[in-house]
Formats: structure tokens, sequence, C-alpha cells
């Protein structure tokens, strides 16, 4: 047994620790399930307190076995299951999966047991599945040491997925859901708590296994995201995709956060850029999931640019339901040209010009459904083909469903929606490697998944940053500082005593705005800590008096010794560029419309930092609110390439390990640059 991938997945000899022999239990179902599936390999069920389990020998201890097992599960109670580990371990035991619970999520009791087990996999080498692991399975060498009760069936089938998830309980879940819909796979893991192996690292152990095609993860935490990374990248170079469902879409990140970035970058949004910086494809539901990496497999590569789909259908209302949803997320679907018309025509087929190719109830006849898509599968104009079939598919699969069934080897990417319940017909077109889809739901979210996955960028050099905590924010002047030090334009300005009586000369003229300067304040205008439009020196130090009472009565913990003085800047509009460091996924950077009501909008782009200038031109386009810069009805155009060197500029940050979040906003656009006028920085 050389590899890791051969101890979880194919191993000659394993031992069950912790056996039970009454297989109504968690315990007892492991060695039940290996004999049903029919595991040619050596199986040795420890069990002290029995001499026999399930009418098989029990051992008392590993150190009784006649050989070392090449892998252990472990399904006793949590502190016996680190025991178990350690004597594994101690043994040359390559592998642990442990079921226990009781470890991260224990407190502080918890907390000891996986420093023990941290422990022990540093001293012995072993490598550890879990805890709160529901098993592994590999349905190709029969290898089903699982716990999990949805493996208790017969003829369970094999494909070419892999699929990986943080619960336990999902492996079944993606099991029998994917039997239904004709759908095998190669392997399952439930990795629990990843105290040891990371989800990332035992796919990343499958890569080169020439029976899987693509990856299925159901993730529940971005934990170990530079590992989950690595294997993306390098399924990538392998052409195996990868398509996710991820939960979690928490506030908690929001409420926590200094910036408006912290706020709009929340959990989930940190999710969406890393998985697709990593060119995983993230779906939102599960039968999107299920349903969808076939889809995927065929279409391979990310697609370069904006995909076109053709859609044909014997139902107008039954295509309608999935266009919708598809052009809601930006899905281009496309009007046949006048040469694709013109054949349709040539052949007979009545088509109207239209988004949807409605063969209407002509279309349920082979003759006429085949050579539409013979028409279309060969129409340059498109990249991928979707089907949708009414009523026939239900009783008469063999009139709309078989064309595609014979039009599977197409050059171009086909896939089917069967508007009613018709299982025989999604048997066939699973049969034949169709991609099909029960709901337009889900028909609508793979799609858009497969077609917004771009390729994987790079990872970013690694550097080493202080320990998450604490922190100190910078007041105004030393984040302006800091910000222009990195080559983004800031408005001039003047500090002033916040006790003055005379105001002294300004190096810049009336109108001016007087801020709050203190790094206690990290959004003035919330502290009554601004006043704009200023207009001589009598009113400059009335709005210190003002500016001094407002933080008084809203901040009474703040003393306010100094102020800043700008001049007025104005320009076309007002852009947020934002940075943070995420404990998971790293670096970020994010650009929105400006102002305050930033948050209530939600109106960003986020990416992996740091940027080049091509994605932050990407970034610039997928923010709706700044799209008037671009001189809509007429209005003066912004310096949209001044506004992407500046997002660039703040991504940098990435190599500045002290720097956790930094913001400015508003960044002023002008028609010729920007200015940042107001910027937040916190060091660690």
């Amino acid at each position: 047994m050389n590899t890791l991938r051969e101890a979880l997945f194919a191993p000659q000899s394993v031992a069950i620790v912790g056996q039970s022999n009454d297989v109504s239990k968690t315990a007892g179902r492991p060695l039940k399930f290996l004999r049903q599936m029919g595991y040619a390999g050596r199986v040795y069920p420890i069990n002290p307190g029995r001499d026999s389990v399930l009418g098989e020998r029990a051992w008392p201890t590993l150190a009784a076995l006649p050989e070392v097992p090449d892998h252990a599960y472990v399904v006793t109670s949590s502190d016996a299951a680190v025991e178990a580990v350690a004597a594994c371990g101690n043994h040359g035991v390559k592998v642990a999966t442990v079921l226990a619970d009781g470890f991260t999520e224990a407190g502080e009791a918890g907390d000891q047991r996986v420093a023990r087990l941290r422990a022990i996999c540093k001293a012995t080498g072993i490598r550890v599945v879990g805890p709160s692991s529901l098993g592994i399975v590999d349905l190709r060498t029969r290898a089903m040491l699982t716990a999990n009760a949805a493996f208790d069936e017969p003829e369970l089938p094999a494909g070419r997925i892999f699929a990986a998830s943080h619960s336990g309980s999902m492996i079944g879940s993606l099991l029998s859901r994917g039997k239904a819909r004709g759908i095998g796979f190669a392997g399952l893991v439930s990795v629990g708590n990843e105290v040891d192996l990371s989800l990332g690292e035992i796919c990343e152990a499958t890569l080169d296994d020439p029976g899987i095609d693509g990856y299925m993860l159901f993730l529940e935490t971005m934990r170990n995201a530079e590992a989950l990374r690595r294997f993306a990248l390098a399924a990538h170079e392998r052409g195996k995709p990868i398509l996710a469902y991820k939960l979690g879409r928490s506030e908690a990140a929001r409420e926590l956060a200094v910036s408006h970035t912290g706020a709009l970058a929340g959990e989930d949004d940190v999710a969406d850029a890393f998985l697709a910086d990593c060119g995983i494809a993230r779906v939102t539901t599960l039968d999107g999931l299920i349903e969808g990496l076939p889809l995927m497999m065929r279409l391979r590569a990310p697609a370069s640019r904006r995909a076109a789909v053709g859609v044909v259908t014997t139902t107008g209302g039954g295509a309608t339901m999935v266009v919708d949803p598809l052009s809601v997320q930006g899905v281009s679907i496309t009007q046949p040209s006048a040469e694709t018309l013109a054949r349709f025509k040539a052949a007979g087929i009545d088509v109207k010009p239209a988004r949807i190719v409605d063969v209407t109830l002509a279309g349920a006849r082979y003759d006429v459904m085949k050579a539409a898509l013979d028409i279309l599968t060969t129409a340059p104009e498109y990249d991928v083909i979707l089907a949708v079939i009414g009523s026939s598919a239900r009783f008469h699969p063999e009139l709309a469903v078989k064309p595609i069934v014979d039009c599977a080897g197409s050059a171009k990417p086909l896939a089917a929606c069967l508007v009613p319940d018709a299982p025989d017909a999604l048997a066939m077109l699973s049969e034949a490697g169709v991609p099909s889809f029960r709901t337009p739901e889900a028909c609508a979210d793979a799609i858009a998944a497969a077609l917004r996955r771009r390729a994987p960028r790079p990872a970013p050099k690694q550097v080493v940053r202080p320990a998450p905590g604490g922190g100190r924010m910078l007041d105004e002047v030393e984040a302006g500082a800091l910000i222009e030090r990195f080559g983004i334009p800031r408005a001039p300005a003047v500090v002033l005593d916040a006790g003055i009586t005379r105001v002294p000369a300004l190096p810049f003229a009336y109108p001016v705005v007087v801020k709050a300067l203190s790094a206690e304040i990290a959004h003035k205008t919330e502290a009554g800590g601004v006043v704009l439009g200023v207009a001589n020196d009598d009113a400059l130090l009335a709005a210190i008096t003002q500016i001094r009472a407002n933080v008084a009565q809203r901040a009474p913990n703040t003393r306010i010794l100094r102020l800043l003085v700008q001049p007025m800047v104005s320009g076309i509009g007002e852009a947020l560029i934002g940075y943070r460091v995420d404990p998971a996924a790293g670096p970020l950077v994010m650009v929105a419309a400006g102002g305050i009501l930033t948050e209530l909008y939600r109106d960003r782009s986020l990416r992996l930092a740091p940027v080049d200038l091509a994605i932050a031109r990407e970034m610039i386009g997928e923010v709706r609110g700044l799209q008037a810069f671009a001189g809509f009805r007429g209005r003066p155009k912004g310096d949209l390439d001044a506004l992407a060197e500046a997002i660039v500029a703040l991504s940098r940050l990435a190599e500045e390990p002290s720097v956790v979040e930094a913001e400015i906003n508003p960044l002023i656009v002008r028609t010729d640059g920007v200015v940042a006028v107001d910027a937040l920085v916190k060091r660690a």
C-alpha cells in the first residue's frame, strides 16, 4: 500500500475498531455494509468484549491481528476513539477514519481531544479523516467504510464522479438521489471536522485516478481554503470540473466588520469569490448539484466568452419556465441566425424568429425533433443546446426524447429538461449520457453555474500574516499616507487643532469639508463628524464646534483633539474600493458604488487579491451603479481606467502583511482620474 489514495479508497485490509454485534446501531453497520457490498479485502472487526460479531470472529486489539491493516474505521465513543487512533498510529496503520463527535464542537474538552489527535498524527505519521466522519466509500473497489444508513441497499451504481462533503448525511443523500437519476459515483467521502486530512487534500489524492472525471462538493465552511484551492487548480489542469453547493449564507461576518467592505463581503460573498477564482462552479439548489455535473463534464473548459444557449421545445410555456431564470442570471438565450432559420425552412419545419425555437406539437415526432437538433447542434451561433420536452416525454419518449438520445454524441453539449414527471425518459437520457433535469429551477441553476465558471487564477505569493485578533485603526492622515504610497491619488488636506480660535491660511480655496480626525471613529458621518460645504473662516470655526458637540453626544468616550480640512472635490460620481483579509479565503478586494447607502444596495464585485487590470475592469463591469460613469445618456464619461488602476493598487495591500482591512469611500471618479477623499485602514 504505497499511496494515500490506495489506503483511503483501495485498502487491501481494513479494521473496524468498535464494531457492534447489533446492526440496528450505528457501530453495527460498517461490517454489514462491507459484506453486503462484496468487499474482497480482509476485514478485522475489533471488539474486546466479544469473541464474534455478526457471525464473524472479533479481535480484541489491533496488536492481536495477523497483519497491519491499511485503513481503520474507528466507531467508538470520543475518548476511546482518540486512544484507538493512537494505537493505530503506533501500530503502523496508514489511515484512520473517525466516526465519533465531541471534538471541535464540544468546548474545552473537545479542543483537548483535537490537540491530542493532532499530536498523534505528528508523532506517528498516521493520517486521520474526521472526526464526525460518516465514512469513505469507493464503489469500484467496494470498500464501503461507512455508517451512513443510506448505503444499506443493493445495486449501488458505480460511476465517474467523486463526491466530498462536510456533512456526513449528505453522502447518503447524494448517492440515493443520484441513483434515482441514473448518476453513479466512483467514490464518496464525509470529511467531518477535518482535524487532519481536509476535503481538498482528500480530493487531491484522487486527481490521477483515471476512473474519475469530475467532482461534486457539499461545503459547510471555507476551512482549509488553501488545500481546496490547490486541489481546484490541479483539477483544472487535468480537465476535471468541480461543482459545489455551499451552505452558510450568514450575516455574522458582516455584523462584525469595521468597514463597508467587511459588511458587503460576508461569509457567503467571500465563498462566491473564492470558489469562482478557483474555477469551481457553484449552484444554489441541491438538484442543481446532483444533476449539473454531467453538463459540466461535457463543457469541460470554462467559457472564454459569454456563451450562447439555444433552446428548442415542444412546449413554449415549459421552455419559458427555464428561460426566465436563465435570463435573470445573465445567460444569453440566442435567437437563430437568418442562416439557421433558412435551414429550418429547407427542412420543412416552421420556426418563427424568436429566442425559443418552438417546434410545437409537431416536435413531438421523431423526424421533426431529430432534424431540429441536427440543425441547432451544428449552428455556429450556439455553444450549448437545451431541449425542453413536454407531455410526450412521459408516455411516448420515443417521439421527442429518442432524438435527443440519438444526438448525444453531437459536437456541442446537449442537455434536456423534461416538464412532466417522466422517469422512463430520464433513464433513457441518463443511460445515453445526456445531462437531464427534472425541474426548470435545477436546469437554470446548473446551466448558469456551468457557464459562469471561469479559468482559475494562480495562487498568489504566500505572505506570513500576524495571528488574527486585536488590531489598530489608523487615523485618516495615516491611512491616506498608506494608500498614497500605493499610488492612489488623494485630496490635499490640512490638520487643525480642535481648540483653535483663528483659522490659519489654507493652501486651497473654500468651500471645504471639515472632518473629525480620530482613529477611534471608523464612520465619521454616523458620529456627526463631517461638515460639508464650509464657505469661510467663520463657518469653519462653527463646523469645528458642531463636530465636537456631535461626537460628544454620539461617541462620548471619544475626544476630538484634531480635525482634517480638505477642499470639496467633485467629479462624475463616487465609487468605493475596499480590501479585507478573510480568515479563511485570504486577501480580497472589492469595488462598489460609493456613498453612505452602499450597504443598502449591495451592488458590488469581489475578487481574491491581488488583481490585474483586466480583472479590475471585469469587476467594474459587474457593478450596475458604476455603469453610469461610462457616459450614460449623454452624461460625461468617467475615467474608468483610472478606477481600475486604483483597484489594482489597493489590491496590492495583499503584499502588506500587517494590513487586515482598508477602504476608500468615496473615491471620486472624474473625467481625468480619480481622487480619494476618505480612507480607512486597520492594521493587525
